[in-house]
This record gives C-alpha cells, structure tokens and sequence, in this order.
C-alpha cells in the first residue's frame, strides 16, 4: 500500500515506462503494481496520460436498455424547451423594462421604478 512518508520520489523515464510495460501486459492491475513497488493507483493514471497510452485507461461502458434510452432523450429536449421558454421570459423582461424606461422618460418621470409606482406595478 502507498505510504506517504514525506519523501518526494522521482521516477526515472526507464522505470516508468517498466511500470506501463507490465501493466499492458495483463500480468498485473494499477492496485497490484502499486504494492508492488510501493506507488500510488493515480500516479500510474498520470504516467499512463503523459505517455499517451490510451489502451491502458479505464474505460466506462454504459449499458442502457430502450427504456431508458428513450426517457434520456425526452428528459433532454424537455431540458432544451425550458431553457428556449426561459430565455423567452427574460427577453420579454428586458422588452418590458426598456418600454416603461422609455414611457417614464416621456411622461416626466425621473425613472420606471417611480413610474411601476404610480400604475402600482410590482417589480
């Protein structure tokens, strides 16, 4: 197991490479080549992403039947409808607030707000 004793070890090229090696060849996982050499699960990931070695990243594999297939994808355009009816809403916000900042200008009032007041618009 990985004990932090507050060294900083430095690995050269070599070794790392060695590590990457055994670990494509199937012999050992990230956990074992870890106790066996006393490194770390995460410092293994990030050799295998500085060397690019994508074949040795876990991989997800999602396995989704029709049923829920189909309710991901009516959950998602429902998500895109409510984002369009949201921005509708603050469009029409900004409409608003612009028309009654340009009748307040027009009937003498200093700003909207004074003019919701006196029509006893809430804001």
């Amino acid at each position: 197991m990985y004990n932090n004793d507050g060294i900083n070890r430095r690995y050269s090229e070599g070794f790392k490479l060695k590590i990457l090696a055994e670990l494509s060849s199937g012999k050992y996982n990230k956990s074992e080549l870890g106790r066996i050499y006393g490194i770390n699960r995460t410092t293994i990931n990030k050799w295998i992403n500085k060397y690019d070695r994508k074949d040795l990243k876990n991989t997800r594999v999602y396995v989704e039947n029709s049923d829920e297939i189909g309710r991901i994808k009516a959950l998602q355009k429902e998500v895109e409808q409510l984002k369009s009816l949201l921005i509708k809403k603050d469009i029409d916000t900004l409409i608003l607030d612009s028309y009654l900042e340009v009748a307040a200008e027009n009937l003498g009032y200093k700003n909207a707000d004074e003019l919701k007041k006196s029509l006893s618009i809430k804001p």
